[in-house]
Formats: C-alpha cells, structure tokens, sequence
C-alpha cells in the first residue's frame, strides 16, 4: 500500500488505523489530520471569493476569484513562495492548497475575507438577501 487515508468515524476505524500502522515498513509517514473543510464551507468560500472579485479591484488590477484565494492564503499564514518560471519570464507560485484546510482554518479564513470585505465596502449575497428582506 503506497497511501491510504482513514477517517476515523468509529471504533472500527480506529482499530484499521492500528493494524495498518503495526505491519507498515519502517520509514513510513503517518499523518494525523483535523477534519478537512466542509462541503458548505467550499460552497461559502467560492461564493464569497467571486463576490469580492467582482467587487473589488486590487492595486489598481481586476482579480479572479483563484487571484484572491491566494492572496487570503498567505494572509492565512500559509505562506505563498513565488519563484521565476522556466523561462525566466515570469513567476510560478508554489502557493499551498485550500483543500487542506481544517474546518477551524476555513473559519479563520472567512473572519479574514469578512474582515476585507468589509473593509472594501464589500456586499455578500447573504447580506444582499438581508437588506432585499
């Protein structure tokens, strides 16, 4: 077995984690994990990175949505390096993904977006539902 990923729900998963860590090779990794966002926290996040993008222009440049979770990452402390591209043209951004994030990460996140949002006059589609109410 090369990877493998248990989440631990039951009992049952807990013993399957200690019976694979007891025949693994020695060397091998183990990687303990707080839970990975959720699928509403996902939906929260591209919505609220769409808004801003579409909103707010950035040093004067129009951002994608991708743009700014970059951006929000690294203001995460998930550091973003940049390093020149082949061609030495350009840079490449060796950035983290969000995907990792845990639950409690993508809550930090939201505070920091909410944070600029507000910061930048930013409306939320939750907020626009409020006022339209």
């Amino acid at each position: 077995m090369s990877r493998a990923v248990i989440v631990v729900r039951t009992q049952a998963d807990r013993n399957l984690a200690c019976k694979w860590a007891l025949g693994v090779p020695t060397g091998t990794r183990l990687e303990f994990k707080k839970p990975r966002r959720t699928l509403p926290q996902n939906a929260r996040l591209w919505s609220m990175l769409t808004e801003i993008a579409a909103q707010v222009p950035y040093n004067g440049l129009r951002l994608t949505p991708d743009d700014f979770k970059l951006i929000f990452l690294d203001a995460l402390k998930r550091e973003v390096r940049m390093v020149p591209n082949l061609d030495g043209n350009g840079m490449v951004s060796l950035g983290r993904s969000s995907s990792d994030l845990s639950v409690e990460e993508m809550s930090d996140m939201f505070l920091l977006m909410e944070k600029f949002g507000a910061e930048h006059g930013v409306v939320f589609g939750d907020e626009k539902r409020e006022q339209a109410a």
